[in-house]
């Protein structure tokens, strides 16, 4: 059991389950830590193996949050007190579990709904990208921000990012540019929206269903969030990735990461036609990482390639080594620990060989390859 999870479950009309699982955290904006990422994923499993159990609800406790990422810091702390053995060995654990967490919410056998209320970021979007049926509200508010930290888009992301329309997913990654519900449904992240206030009579109206009837419980689930839908279209604000695409398709053209950034750095955008929040994207773009940049680029255009559980295994190699190796830990203690805001990043050296060495387990056998 664990305090920052709670585990419930919501009796329907007729005699079966809705199993309840909401981030409990709200100080932290319900940021993962490793015992929640376990409670999670030992929930799930019961439920996926109990017939009484009918669909689940994930949802975070509070109005600001859905999930705003993973307990990062956690990785600096662990860093100046422990062993490189052993700061290898929770890195492997913390990500490694959280990876096959994602990866069962992609494929879990029963109808899973997530609800992303408030802000949804990093490991957020890790456990919203995979559900059944992903729901925004007006106060949606998403972003894949690890450029700023020494990191890359994980928990999946370089597999959905990927496969977003245009160049929106390699944008995101590359500035960590917030967006919204609205965006989040025309870039494939979302399915449905419902207003904020309908939160509270979301379970009700589940458990009125007939899980036992003819209608498949997935059609059922859509039809009552379709229903939902027209009020939400009200609220939500308007998007503010989308009606950028064609400007960002074209600053983002090319195959080489550096001939982007050189267009990127050097274009000028007009305030008036909206493109303010692209010039602050830029900036923070170029305050990232280089590393982070670098692995972002290979992951984009290889992920393309591969499928989710062979993107997991890659991901779980570079996040350990990011750890180890790269420019993770100091991210944190410049965002998160001392808050000064200056990293020193390392510079890569040339060529790709290193780059090569970050995709390479350190030690034994990836325990994601498939």
């Amino acid at each position: 059991m664990n305090d920052a999870v709670r585990v419930a479950t919501h009796p329907t009309a007729d005699g079966h389950h809705i199993g309840v699982l909401t981030l409990d955290s709200p100080a932290s904006l319900n940021a993962l830590s490793l015992p929640m990422i376990q409670a999670l994923q030992r929930a799930l499993t019961q439920w996926e193996q109990d017939p009484g159990v009918v669909c689940v609800v994930l949802q975070g406790a509070g109005e600001k949050a859905f999930c705003a990422g993973g307990d990062i810091r956690s990785f600096y702390y662990r860093k100046q007190e422990e062993s490189e053995q052993a700061l290898f060995g929770y890195a492997r654990d913390f990500f490694e579990q959280e990876y096959r967490l994602d990866h069962h919410i992609h494929r879990y056998a029963k109808p899973l709904i997530c609800v992303a209320d408030g802000i949804c970021m990093g490991g957020g979007i890790g456990l919203f990208a995979g559900a059944d049926f992903r729901v925004v509200t007006e106060r949606s508010l998403f972003a894949m921000p690890e450029v700023t930290i020494g990191l890359y888009p994980d928990v999946g992301a370089s597999w959905f990012l990927s496969r977003m329309p245009g160049r929106l997913g390699l944008w995101l990654g590359l500035t960590g540019a917030r967006f919204n519900g609205a965006d989040a449904i025309g870039l494939g992240l979302a399915d449905h929206a419902m207003a904020s206030r309908e939160r509270a009579d979301l379970l009700p109206r589940l458990a009125e269903l007939g899980w036992g009837g003819k209608v498949a419980p997935r059609e059922q689930i859509a039809q009552l969030l379709s229903g939902l839908q027209a009020e939400a279209d009200q609220l939500l604000p308007a998007p503010v990735i989308l009606p950028h695409q064609a400007k960002i398709d074209a600053l983002l053209a090319g195959r080489t990461l550096q001939g982007v950034l050189d267009r990127l750095y050097d274009a000028l955008f007009e305030p008036d036609l909206g493109e303010g929040s692209l010039a602050q994207a830029r900036d923070i773009c170029r305050g990232g990482s280089p590393i982070s940049r670098a692995i972002l680029w290979r992951q984009y255009w290889q992920a393309r390639r591969q499928s989710l559980t062979e993107v997991f295994a890659d991901e779980l190699a570079l996040s350990v080594n990011c750890v180890l190796r790269g420019d993770f830990v100091e991210g944190v203690r410049a965002l998160l620990i001392d808050k000064d805001k200056s990293p020193r990043w390392q510079a890569p050296p040339p060529g790709t060989d290193w780059l090569d060495a970050f995709y390479r387990w350190p030690e034994g056998k990836n325990p994601l390859t498939p």
